[in-house]
């Protein structure tokens, strides 16, 4: 059993890791611990994404996205560059193909005014040739600070920096059972209790599930529906054709940005991610299934109420799923001059989406909790671009909270 500790936070990922990070300078004196259910840290949402360092274009204006993406982009500037973390700066090209698109483009740019993104352009057809010869496009934003980092080194960069400071991370300890007593909280793990005078639970792909263990369950409280993104990248020769982080106009209604086309820290371009329904909360394979997790799914009735609401969409990005030649298609629309043969399959990511009871995607980042239980429900993109400026409200608001002198 471990020594009793005043917080424990449970999630190693780059949103748990940034809170223990932030706690620890707040309250240097805490004894702090990270409870991680992986051997390795890291390696579900946070080691599983596009690498785009968020600007902060798309997020509703004053909304917790917004805010913290904003906040915490500028930190984790400042952080890599102290930490020697590369960060690319390529640019994200946002582009109308249709007249149809032009109003929603419209709110985008005053979106991302008032979200206060660097530098944001509008731009027409002569300039999208310009910057992205190979686009297609009719109008467009042009926003030049938008990054690329790697994501997965600077949760690594946390830890370490973690480690320096004395804050123990339990590595392979799932947590099984969560006790709130009088005088703190004890968590039962595959490798023995953490007795806690509080906790903090970032636990990303099972939110859900961490926060009914204490009692945060029922109608009022989202569930974590897990969506599947499916990347392509370009071959050798193809990833000349675009050098810029090329995207279409989202569509309000979805949180999913369609696809679109990132050039990567690695040298790499990724284009997509799609959006279908995983069979496994960690299923990065499409024959990846766990009964559980998809009997969870299957049976909640706010995953069917999206469902049914959502259908056709869903039934077009299964279908590109299944067939490349649907999915070039639709990269083709951006750039024509892709080849069906500079296509690769590609990696794979899960995204945690909360999902009310009646049928709503939660938008914004969530947190919730009473006692001495903080729980984050809800923290897609870009939560690890706002990594820091979440870990330090969390770290504010569990000192507040719990009294953490």
């Amino acid at each position: 059993m471990t020594d009793s500790v005043d917080v424990a936070i449970i999630g190693g990922g780059i949103v748990g890791l940034a809170t223990a990070l932030r706690l620890s300078e707040s309250r240097p004196n805490l004894r702090i611990v990270v409870v991680e259910k992986e051997s390795d840290l890291a390696t579900h949402q946070s080691g599983h994404n596009s690498g785009v360092l968020h600007a902060g274009l798309y997020y509703a204006t004053g909304s917790l996205k917004a805010r913290l993406c904003r906040q915490g982009k500028a930190e984790l500037e400042v952080y890599a560059t102290a930490h020697g973390i590369p960060i690319r700066y390529p640019g994200k090209l946002v582009v109308a193909l249709t007249e149809e698109e032009l109003p929603r483009l419209s709110d985008l740019r005053t979106r991302a005014l008032a979200n206060g993104v660097e530098g944001l352009e509008d731009v027409g057809p002569e300039r999208i040739r310009e910057l992205e010869p190979q686009a297609a496009g009719i109008r467009g934003l042009w926003s030049p600070r938008t990054g690329i980092v790697d994501f997965r080194a600077v949760a690594l960069a946390y830890a370490d920096d973690l480690a320096a400071r004395g804050v123990e991370i339990l590595r392979a300890r799932p947590v099984t059972d969560i006790e709130q007593r009088a005088d703190g909280v004890i968590l039962s793990t595959t490798g023995g209790e953490v007795r806690a005078g509080s906790v903090i639970a970032c636990a990303g792909l099972h939110a859900d599930r961490v926060a009914a263990m204490t009692g945060d369950s029922g109608h009022d409280v989202p569930r974590i529906v897990p969506f599947r993104g499916d990347y392509y990248t370009l071959t050798p020769d193809a990833r000349s054709l675009v050098t810029r982080l090329l995207y279409p106009v989202p569509d309000p209604r979805f949180p999913f940005l369609g696809v679109h086309f990132t050039p990567r820290h690695d040298g790499e371009v990724w284009a997509g991610p799609n959006a279908v329904l995983a069979l496994a909360r960690e299923g990065y394979r499409r024959t990846d299934i766990d009964v559980r997790d998809l009997w969870g799914t299957l049976t909640y009735r706010g995953f069917l109420r999206l469902a049914r609401r959502f259908w056709r969409v869903g039934a077009a990005e299964m279908w590109r799923d299944l067939s490349k030649r649907a999915y070039v298609r639709e990269m083709q629309r951006y750039l024509p001059a892709l080849r069906g043969d500079q296509v690769r399959f590609g990696p794979s990511g899960v995204r945690a989406q909360a999902v009310n009871y009646d049928g709503s995607m939660v938008d914004d980042f969530d947190l919730g909790g009473s006692g001495r239980l903080l729980h984050v429900r809800n923290a897609p993109s870009p939560a690890a671009t706002s990594s820091l400026a979440i870990g330090r409200m969390l770290a504010d608001t569990a000192i507040e909270r719990f009294s953490l002198a």
